[in-house]
């Protein structure tokens, strides 16, 4: 299995995230994670086009965009349009979630579906050979630096399995949450792509992001 580290830049210097990013990539980041909140799905707002457009100019490292909207449909082209080589919906946020999953696969990018904490994964199962990618979050969307919820570690191993039985190339991508101490038990769990905010960002990013790929080798 090929593990990845998305760096999520919601933690990153904002006055720099060009450097941020290009610092990222230097020390061996895979993705780019860009979480896009409408104040309205998740209480708070953050990213939009706009820094999507600019960051495309910074890297051609894959834009991972995690769409916490409501009705996603409605903006998919227009994040596809400029850049975002992966979107990422959640399932409790699209009115029909097959027609969602079909439009990002329309508009050239890689589709993935994301699963809040009390989210079933049988949602998601009837359109596991659609998808690129499912996210499991590990905490609550919305908010960094919360605690990991480990309950969803069983979530994982249980969508692994049902990925592996009907063989098929899914990812399966983790955020929240995600330290040094924990990568471990999540990659056990099945998960293999890695989004982590604080503590790559924080501090020494260099460093940070080479203690996590040594443990994702």
């Amino acid at each position: 299995m090929t593990y990845k580290l998305s760096p999520s830049i919601l933690a990153a210097d904002i006055t720099c995230l060009g450097q941020e990013v290009k610092t990222a990539q230097s020390a061996g980041a895979d993705y780019i994670h860009i979480d896009v909140m409408d104040g309205v799905f998740v209480p708070n707002l953050s990213f939009g086009t706009t820094i999507v457009r600019g960051l495309r100019e910074c890297t051609d490292l894959f834009f991972d965009v995690h769409l916490m909207i409501v009705n996603p449909i409605k903006h998919v082209e227009r994040f596809a349009g400029i850049g975002a080589d992966g979107i990422t919906v959640h399932a409790e946020a699209c009115d029909d979630l097959e027609a969602t999953i079909d439009e990002i696969r329309r508009c050239g990018a890689k589709a993935a579906v994301a699963l809040s904490p009390d989210t079933d994964i049988d949602v998601v199962l009837p359109f596991l050979d659609k998808l690129s990618m499912v996210l499991v979050m590990t905490v609550y969307p919305g908010y960094g630096g919360q605690k990991i919820v480990t309950r969803t570690f069983s979530k994982i191993a249980k969508l692994r399995s049902i990925i592996d039985e009907r063989n098929l190339s899914v990812d399966i991508e983790v955020d929240g949450g995600v330290n040094l101490q924990n990568v471990e038990e999540i990659k056990k769990a099945g998960a293999n792509i890695f989004v982590a905010g604080t503590k790559i960002f924080k501090g020494n990013v260099l460093e940070n992001i080479r203690n996590f790929k040594e443990l994702l080798k």
